[in-house]
């Protein structure tokens, strides 16, 4: 009677592990299209379902730190690199080592590797400027082509930046300027730039998207989501600074206690296939792919023509420099009047 008992419990626990692998669970921390492109595209190309939810990096973290003892996502996707790299240092996410690794390009290597395999490059973008043609013409402003030039006077309440303790994008730009200046010397241009800025916004796309809709002059933003806004048909170009910038390294991570581990192993290698990385322009997306074989729109920006600073993501990945920055940054800046 035990034996015929325990052939269904048996049946019904293989069932179970089939059921749990048929569906993943993943947050988008990239462009809306481009999340939609991908979970349509696995899922029918797999036979795997996707729940999919929109987050910026900042909130994605966030919500992965408040579900560790009971996480439900299993695949974290897209948003700067920092953010993922602090999830691997909160045991937040888990180690995976991808057959693929040796195939991408060496900063995507090098991003898995400083995690100890527990997040891995999927694309890269350089941070600078957005600027609307046709209300720089009708304001007679310039277009600002270094840091210094976004402290002058005629850009007050014309430039946008998103909250770094939300957005990833907010986030680089302070490390970038405390690379560049000296944490001091940023906070000081912090200060100053705080007068000129119309809103602080929520994600780290959305100054762009005002600039491209005209809702104000100058966003800081990465530069690859400007082509995008561009082919809809907004007056909108992008320049990056002349005196040097930051570059995210996009990222994903495997949730540490995934429910539907082998769901998430197949969506992770899937996405780092030079063709599901291609689906980004096909979203009008266009950072730099991490598969060295996967093609390259004309409208990437070129990093060869980029002076780009030694970003150092190891120790702006970190947790504890992540919050103090951005605590510096609420104190010292975000709470002066505008």
């Amino acid at each position: 009677m035990r034996f015929f008992k325990w052939i269904p419990c048996v049946a019904m626990i293989a069932t179970g592990a089939q059921a749990q692998n048929r569906e993943v669970n993943i947050i988008c921390s990239a462009q809306a299209a481009w999340c939609s492109m991908i979970a349509v595209t696995f899922e029918k190309s797999q036979g795997i379902k996707v729940n999919m939810t929109a987050k910026g990096s900042g909130e994605a973290i966030a919500q992965l730190a408040a579900e560790k003892a009971n996480p439900k996502t299993d695949i974290w996707f897209g948003g700067t690199g920092d953010p993922h790299l602090q999830a691997a240092e909160q045991n937040l996410s888990l180690e995976y080592k991808s057959p693929t690794l040796p195939k991408l390009h060496d900063w995507a290597q090098k991003q898995a590797a400083q995690s100890g395999y527990k997040t891995v490059g999927i694309y890269s973008g350089p941070l600078g400027f957005g600027y609307n043609t046709e209300l720089l013409a009708k304001k007679k402003l310039p277009v600002p082509k270094t840091w210094g030039d976004l402290l002058k006077p005629e850009y007050k309440g014309e430039i946008q930046s998103a909250n770094p303790a939300s957005s990833g994008t907010a986030y680089t730009m302070i490390a970038t300027l405390v690379q560049l200046m000296g944490e001091d010397k940023a906070f000081e241009y912090l200060k100053g730039l705080h007068k000129n800025i119309g809103t602080y916004t929520r994600s780290g796309t959305g100054p762009i998207k005002a600039v491209a809709r005209g809702e104000t002059a100058v966003s800081i933003s990465f530069v690859h989501d400007g082509p995008g806004e561009k082919a809809q048909g907004f007056p909108i170009e992008t320049i990056t600074p002349a005196d040097g910038t930051g570059a995210e390294i996009g990222s994903m991570s495997i949730v540490r206690g995934s429910r539907n581990l082998e769901a998430a192993k197949k969506f992770y290698e899937w996405a780092l296939t030079p063709s599901a990385q291609e689906l980004a322009a096909a979203t009008l997306q266009f950072q730099l792919p991490s598969h060295k074989e996967a093609k390259v729109d004309p409208r990437v920006p070129d990093f060869r023509k980029i002076k780009l600073i030694h970003y150092d993501y190891a120790k702006y990945g970190q947790t504890a420099e992540r919050k103090r920055l951005i605590q510096r940054w609420e104190k010292d800046v975000n709470s002066l009047p505008r």
